[in-house]
């Protein structure tokens, strides 16, 4: 049996419990993605990720980070990010400055997040802003799929100067849908050569770049009728073969209410992870389920390794070597010293 740690959980508070570390110490668990409820102070934060890497130090420590009204961290230090809107709006006055500022907004992320212990954010958001779309809204770059991908790749290469690496997301477009994958099954019933000529052409004009992508909770009924990250057609055919990314697949959140119904019928917990990772994804993410005694997770570890006990999903080749590919290869910098680096207080001037 091949040895692969595709499940990213989370906590319920700001310490680890003796249930956090028993699940942590699970061989399933890769990853842990943080909330704003697991944040009190960056001395705290930065403690609670030392205790995870001691305990395992292949952990990857997640956080959704991206700006705007996506950030966990806003207070201790951490530099408030604007919106990925910003930097298309200043895109329109002035292109190269705003490619610029999209390095800076980059580094601050990357840097601020790995001096706290964080390893890995969450980011950038490559939907097009279609200006219908409430979940997504000013998180997207811009409705110019052109200049998504060039202020993505900007944004990257600062995460790059940082030691961290980055996460394309939801493949292969969020944007156009109003629903919000959170709580209802979003449907685009555009064609497949509509959605690769807009939607998705940042994933393979990126395909180099990208370490990671994380697909929609959306169905796209002209290509699958799955929802894309249940899809072996968009991960395998689509990504994989005709994009050439090579690179990480996350599942979304299996928590929300897009990934309860595949096939027409709701799924437990543990039938959508297998069903993700069956379908081509090398990790999947349930989150908020920890909180309480945390009940849904332990079930899922128990399912989980039940199915795979069963041949009911296995690794797919190097799928632990992705993973593990996006753990930072330097070591974090000390925040003290962070402060006062003229490269992150130059790129503190030039943020939107």
């Amino acid at each position: 049996m091949n040895l692969h740690a595709p499940l990213i959980i989370d906590i319920a508070g700001t310490e680890l419990t003796a249930a956090d570390r028993r699940r942590l110490r699970h061989p399933l668990v890769g990853g842990m993605i943080l909330f704003a409820r697991n944040w009190k102070s960056r001395a705290q934060l930065s403690a609670l990720c030392a205790q995870m890497h001691k305990l395992r130090p292949d952990l990857l420590i997640c956080v959704d980070h991206e700006g705007g009204r996506v950030q966990r961290f806003r207070t201790d230090g951490f530099t408030h990010l604007p919106p990925m809107r910003a930097l298309g709006e200043l895109w329109m006055k002035d292109a190269l400055a705003a490619t610029d500022a999209a390095t800076a907004c980059g580094y601050v992320l990357g840097a601020e997040l790995r001096a706290c212990g964080v390893d890995f954010s969450f980011t950038p958001v490559l939907d097009l802003d279609y200006a219908q779309s409430g979940v997504i809204g000013d998180r997207a770059f811009a409705r110019d799929p052109r200049v998504a991908a060039l202020l993505a790749k900007s944004l990257m290469h600062g995460l790059l100067q940082s030691g961290m690496a980055n996460c394309g997301k939801h493949f292969p477009g969020h944007g156009f849908v109003k629903a919000d994958s959170h709580t209802d099954i979003p449907v685009d019933r555009r064609s497949l050569k509509a959605i690769l000529a807009d939607d998705a052409a940042p994933y393979g004009w990126l395909s180099s770049s990208l370490t990671s992508v994380m697909p929609a909770h959306v169905i796209y009924p002209k290509v699958d009728t799955r929802p894309a990250g249940f899809s072996r057609v968009w991960l395998q055919d689509i990504l994989r073969a005709r994009l050439q990314f090579g690179g990480a697949i996350f599942s979304d959140d299996l928590s929300m209410a897009g990934a309860r119904v595949i096939d027409g019928r709701e799924v437990s917990y543990t039938e959508a992870a297998v069903a993700a990772l069956q379908a081509g994804c090398d990790l999947v993410l349930l989150c908020n389920q920890s909180v309480g005694e945390g009940r849904p997770v332990d079930e899922l570890l128990d399912g989980l390794a039940e199915a795979q006990l069963k041949g009911h999903w296995e690794p797919l080749p190097d799928s632990e070597a992705r993973r593990l590919a996006l753990l930072p290869a330097t070591p974090p910098p000390d925040w003290d010293a962070l402060m006062v680096q003229p490269a992150y207080m130059r790129a503190l001037d030039l943020l939107v």
